[in-house]
């Protein structure tokens, strides 16, 4: 039988982490939850790399666009209100 999971949040999995011992103390110390803090700066990081990697993928459409614009200026410019 499948298990299924009432709140809908991420299962986590455990992993070992090599980290600095002092600040693992000191983040302790200061009541911050290490799990959480290296859960959301490795969120920030792999965000950080997709959108790199898009924006190397696509440089040339994102190229091509804005040369179209420099050329032609915006499409529909003439609807804009502001």
């Amino acid at each position: 039988m499948t298990r299924v999971r009432e709140d809908r949040a991420p299962f986590r999995r455990p992993t070992n982490l090599s980290l600095d011992s002092r600040l693992v103390a000191e983040a302790k110390q200061l009541g911050i939850n290490v799990s959480r803090a290296s859960e959301e700066g490795l969120a920030r990081e792999v965000l950080a790399e997709r959108k790199r990697r898009f924006q190397e993928e696509n440089r040339e459409a994102m190229d091509a666009y804005n040369e179209y614009v420099r050329e032609h200026g915006l499409p529909l410019a003439k609807y804009r209100m502001f």
